[in-house]
């Protein structure tokens, strides 16, 4: 074999194993139990949900979006998974929907002017402050305001999920196409009742699963209307004996 023909086969040996490496290593960071959200390792942003951006929407249904990004806003309250509210240009856009900041009352949203809340310092400062590594993240649109801090918070390190249904875009492909980039990223998309079945783990937790009833009962649809129906046949039974 002529020393060209060894220098290339070992060239193709050493990228195969730097790419099999690179494939261990994202295996481990995104599976495994150590990559599930619990209330312990995570924060959650909840960036812009102001009119403007909910009277452009054009990937998902307006309303839908308000329902699930206001479930999870209540789920993160019951597991007291620290969550910030941030608008941008709010004397324009608008103040954040009321039911988010009735969730928080206490709260001062922070008002941008960055179009990427990661830019803006206080973001950031509030997010070391919790110490938490794994960072959920919804907000209008997708593929602006979503988008942005998620790409540069996993740059930087984070482990960085994204609720996909608590999110929309100005389009359908708009909203795909970000979800696409974000996951080229090593952003993990998941979706509002996953946030719950992650937090709760286990039903056996009574002390949130009560507390998680009624928040399934008001904005998980067909689910909800089953549990109710549910409660009341048990209800029925219990009554006839």
């Amino acid at each position: 074999m002529k020393v060209s023909s060894i220098s290339r086969c070992l060239l193709a040996g050493v990228v195969m194993f730097i790419s099999l490496s690179t494939v261990s290593a994202q295996s481990n960071k995104f599976n495994g139990l150590g990559t599930l959200l619990t209330p312990d390792n995570c924060a959650l942003l909840l960036i812009d949900h102001q009119p403007f951006q909910f009277g452009t929407l054009g990937s998902h249904n307006s309303q839908l979006v308000l329902n699930n990004v206001i479930g999870l806003g209540k789920t993160a309250k019951v597991f007291k998974v620290p969550t910030l509210l941030t608008s941008v240009v709010e004397e324009r856009g608008g103040y954040i929907v009321k039911g988010l900041t009735d969730i928080w009352p206490e709260q001062t949203p922070i008002n941008r002017t960055y179009i990427n809340a990661w830019e803006d310092k206080r973001v950031v400062d509030w997010v070391k402050k919790t110490g938490r590594k794994k960072i959920v993240i919804a907000g209008l649109w997708t593929e602006v305001c979503v988008a942005m801090p998620a790409l540069q918070a996993a740059g930087e390190g984070y482990e960085v999920y994204v609720v996909t249904d608590a999110s929309a875009g100005v389009t359908v492909e708009a909203h795909e196409m970000a979800i696409q980039r974000m996951i080229m990223g090593g952003v993990v998309p998941i979706t509002f009742n996953v946030f719950q079945a992650e937090l709760q783990r286990d039903w056996a937790r009574t002390e949130t699963a009560g507390q998680l009833v009624p928040i399934l009962i008001e904005h998980m649809g067909n689910i909800g209307t089953n549990i109710a129906w549910e409660a009341q046949l048990t209800e029925a039974a219990s009554k006839k004996k």
